[in-house]
């Protein structure tokens, strides 16, 4: 397993500029938007206001010979530097992000969150941090915010107001318009990571304990169905991705989400996404269908992404036939809390259920609940690993196996340590039956 293998850190990628905007660049704004327009207008010209975008190396190179044009027809002169800098800026306020685009090449910022034109917030390491990036005027913002969902077949605007989709890198975006916004066009940006983070990256962050993480590989090659649960932005999706890799090669994986964020390396998945519906409301393919057509494409396990409704019923009738080792994830504020959030989620399906026909459908079905929590320093960190033990008259039995001691902040940062509660699991046997051995010092209590 992991015992002896040492954490290794994932290398930090080369700083890219950040915070830039035309204010804080080296020349005149008036300037910038003037040389802006006029290239755009030869641009536009040049190709009878049809812009194909599919050679951007040939576009670029047309943008680059009207802006030289334009400045030696209004006998603008900038040193090199200078020169190549509003060059830049506008490529790709033209063909790009606009002032968006330094945001994006910057390796450190996780999250995007633009509330109108002169408001742009990014996360890094899990801090809220406000910029200085700025639009012209809404319409700059809008026209920017087309530009990013145009290629995906989507559009925005009063008849559509509200957009959640993936770009073809993996980001997620959403966006949100006038009349429902007050404050202007909204935007929010989700990075993930190019390269999926690894077992050994989540222990060099201190996510979780190299104990933590081999008892979680044990689970999943003994086929024990699991919940990660914790809030927005708290690694949820990220954790999955890692346990998901310890599913063994030779199975047959079908993975379902809202909007396809998860990287497995296996040969063998299948992926769905929900299709929401079209602008006259027809066409849509909800996550409960995509569930419920899974289990005819002869899946070893099933994964979704996310559980927001009616196919947390769907979902757990999988993992009681035959899909054992099937996952998900949950937003919660504790393992608890994530049954009761299931609950709920059954209810939404329409069935006319009792509350204990559900929570034993619950009990004989979830084994396993990780639970993550985003820390008051930004850092990502599973706080407890608890085992559903069953019922016992209509409440849940739950013990803790692993937890999160925080001992104290020092500079800013979270100190504590991610230990074993010394409790061992009722479903060791598992792991016997597959021939699992842990290491020793997982379950001792340090």
């Amino acid at each position: 397993m992991f015992a002896n293998r040492p954490a290794i850190k994932r290398e930090q990628s080369p700083k890219h500029p950040t915070k830039e905007s035309v204010e804080s660049l080296p020349f005149n704004q008036e300037e910038a938007y003037f040389i802006r327009d006029a290239v755009q207008k030869r641009l536009l010209s040049d190709s009878n206001n049809e812009l194909n975008l599919d050679n951007q190396e040939q576009v670029k190179q047309t943008i680059e010979l009207y802006f030289n044009q334009v400045l030696s027809e209004q006998n603008l002169l900038y040193s090199r530097g200078t020169r190549l800098r509003l060059l830049e800026w506008v490529t790709a306020d033209i063909i790009g992000y606009g002032p968006l685009e330094p945001l994006l090449n910057d390796p450190e910022v996780t999250e995007i969150m633009v509330n109108g034109p002169n408001n742009v917030f990014v996360e890094r390491f899990g801090i809220i941090e406000y910029t200085n990036v700025k639009f012209a005027d809404e319409a700059h913002l809008r026209r920017i915010i087309d530009r990013i969902v145009a290629p995906i077949g989507r559009r925005v605007d009063e008849a559509s107001p509200l957009v959640d989709a993936r770009l073809p890198n993996g980001f997620r975006v959403n966006v949100t318009i006038p009349p429902l916004s007050l404050d202007g066009p909204l935007l929010t940006i989700r990075k993930f990571a190019v390269i999926p983070f690894t077992a050994q990256d989540l222990i060099a962050n201190g996510t979780i304990s190299i104990q933590g993480i081999n008892f979680l590989k044990a689970c999943v090659e003994a086929r024990i169905n699991m919940v990660v649960s914790g809030g927005t932005g708290s690694g949820k999706t990220t954790l999955l991705n890692v346990i998901s890799s310890f599913i063994p090669s030779h199975e047959r994986i079908v993975t379902i989400e809202d909007t396809a964020e998860l990287k497995l390396n296996q040969f063998h998945v299948v992926r769905l996404e929900k299709r929401p519906p079209n602008i006259e409301g027809k066409g849509e393919v909800t996550i409960r269908q995509l569930v419920i057509n899974a289990l005819r494409m002869r899946p070893d396990r099933i994964i979704v992404g996310e559980a927001r409704g009616g196919e947390a019923l769907d979902m757990l009738q999988a993992m009681n036939t035959g899909h054992d080792g099937s996952m998900t994830t949950v937003h919660s504020n504790g393992p608890r809390d994530a049954l009761r959030r299931i609950e709920t989620m059954v209810l939404m399906a329409g069935m006319d259920l009792p509350l204990k026909a559900i929570r034993e459908q619950v009990a004989s079905s979830i084994e396993l609940i990780i639970h993550m929590e985003r820390m008051k320093d930004g850092t990502r960190k599973v706080v407890q690993i608890s085992e559903l033990q069953g019922l016992e008259g209509d409440q849940y039995v739950m013990q803790d196996l692993f937890v999160f001691r925080q001992t104290g902040m020092s500079n800013g940062r979270v100190e504590g340590a991610f230990i074993s509660t010394g409790l061992r699991p009722r479903f060791m046997e598992k792991f016997t039956m597959n021939n699992i051995h842990l290491p020793e010092n997982v379950f001792l209590n340090e």
